[in-house]
């Protein structure tokens, strides 16, 4: 059962959207909680990463649907965005807070079905490269697909993302267990690098995104090898 989530202060649109959802739940024979809010505010309050999609409306009374959406991003960066919407120019700052896509009031069902198969596929393809980290007062989910590298300084984690730094406490070995079956490598005794973001490697040096980090010399041989690994696998699976 996934979880969905309305954010919608107009109770026909609401309405609409909860018989839009049991519909398509009933023709496609799956299963969903669904859970409105009239206010975003009160959305955002004490949030956890446990929903799917949210269906955000960009006009609400007490909030603003956008400057909620980049509030979510921050708490959220991998569930499923969907913008309600009655003015196709609110819409089309979707892309900043990298939503699925938008319905424009009133929406048909048709259009609804579409947008709602699109956000459950990315949704579905991007929950096994989620990772959920604990930070001070709650909790962040984030796909590892947009981790560059995690960095422990003075006894803190740093998960530097392309768009974040998100700062936590642990330990990187344990950090390094949880995000080996994601492909991340480790170069030194402070950094986890994801070999997607790998720019270049010269000397003892690899350039992750627009930062450089140094490899030390005991790991630099089988940092290498497993990075070139990595590199042939991607070619091969490219070609296939």
């Amino acid at each position: 059962m996934k979880n969905i989530a309305i954010v919608e202060d107009e109770d026909s649109a609401a309405e609409k959207l909860v018989e839009s959802i049991k519909r398509y739940q009933s023709e496609f024979d799956c299963e969903f909680n669904i859970v409105r809010f009239v206010d975003a505010a009160d959305f955002l309050a004490d949030y956890k990463s446990v929903y799917a999609v949210v269906f955000m409306d960009i006009q609400m009374p007490r909030s603003n649907g956008m400057d909620a959406a980049f509030e979510l991003r921050n708490i959220d960066k991998s569930v499923s965005l969907v913008f309600i919407t009655n003015l196709m120019q609110y819409a089309q700052k979707g892309y900043e807070v990298d939503a699925v896509g938008y319905i424009l009031k009133p929406f048909s069902y048709y259009d609804f079905s579409l947008k709602f198969r699109k956000a459950l596929d990315r949704y579905v393809m991007a929950e096994e490269r989620n990772v959920v980290l604990e930070i001070a007062g709650g909790m962040v989910r984030i796909s590892c697909d947009k981790l560059m590298y995690v960095e422990i300084l003075k006894h803190r984690l740093y998960y530097h993302l392309v768009d974040d730094v998100i700062q936590t406490t642990g330990v990187l070995s344990v950090v390094e267990k949880q995000l080996e079956r994601h492909g991340f490598l480790r170069c030194n005794s402070c950094y986890l690098v994801n070999p997607q973001f790998v720019v270049s490697v010269k000397g003892q040096t690899v350039t992750v995104g627009n930062d450089e980090l140094t490899i030390s010399r005991p790991r630099r041989a089988a940092f290498m090898t497993k990075l070139t690994q990595w590199f042939a696998g991607r070619s091969e699976g490219s070609r296939s």
